[in-house]
């Protein structure tokens, strides 16, 4: 049967089930990246673009179900979570789907399967993928990464496109600081100038399209959209 290839993160810290399940996904010519800890696996699944993120619940630095949620809250598109585990109880089961997860596969498993759930994830994703965030007359295409004001093109960074979408995704509430930082630089970010810098680059995009004052300061906590809807 033909498959069509995809991009799988495979999320495991144990080096013998990590390389059973790499060496089988990529003899089926999809193309996969490793973490065997919780930090990578988030860093990559919020900079890279991924079909399915397989997720091993017990890893070293992170518990799985954190990074479950820190992946499904970050990353920029909403990516399928296929969890991965030993945990077989109920209210594990239960704990990992109140987080995000999009299925759930008991160790220990059949590849075949593995793979078949894999495609339905990723079909189920390709269909239910938002092709356009819409705040008032902000509109961004998530696809492309572009966003417009009143139809007219914001000439955005790749930093400010992310920034402007966490910003959009807390409408019509406050985004913390630490949400924007982690969105742009996930567990490693810089001071807090670097944010306000990105933030004042933004407001100019937004003032130049027509839209001055969209973006204001709350203090102690973060940041804001105000566009009417």
């Amino acid at each position: 049967m033909n498959r069509s290839p995809l991009t799988i993160l495979v999320v495991e810290d144990h080096p013998t089930i990590a390389r059973q399940v790499v060496d089988f996904l990529d003899g089926m010519q999809w193309q996969t990246d490793h973490a065997a800890s919780g930090a990578l696996a988030i860093e990559l699944a919020t900079r890279e673009t991924y079909d399915v993120v397989l997720l091993d619940l017990n890893l070293p630095d992170i518990d799985g179900l954190e990074v479950c949620r820190a992946i499904k809250t970050r990353a920029a598109r909403n990516v399928p979570v296929l969890m991965l585990t030993a945990r077989d109880a109920f209210e594990d089961k239960a704990s990992g789907f109140s987080e995000g997860a999009d299925d759930y596969l008991t160790k220990p498993f059949d590849l075949r399967e593995l793979a078949l759930r894999c495609e339905a994830l990723a079909r189920r994703g390709q269909l239910h993928l938002d092709q356009e965030m819409r705040v008032g007359a902000l509109t961004l295409l998530l696809r492309e990464r572009r966003a417009l004001y009143q139809g007219v093109p914001l000439t955005l960074t790749h930093a400010g496109f992310k920034l402007l979408q966490a910003i959009c995704s807390g409408y019509p509430h406050a985004v913390p600081r630490s949400t924007l930082m982690h969105a742009l630089w996930g567990a490693d970010p810089p001071d807090s100038d670097a944010l306000k810098s990105h933030i004042y680059a933004l407001r100019k995009q937004l003032e130049s399209a027509g839209a001055p004052k969209a973006i204001v300061t709350i203090p102690q906590l973060g940041y804001r959209l105000t566009l009417d809807v």
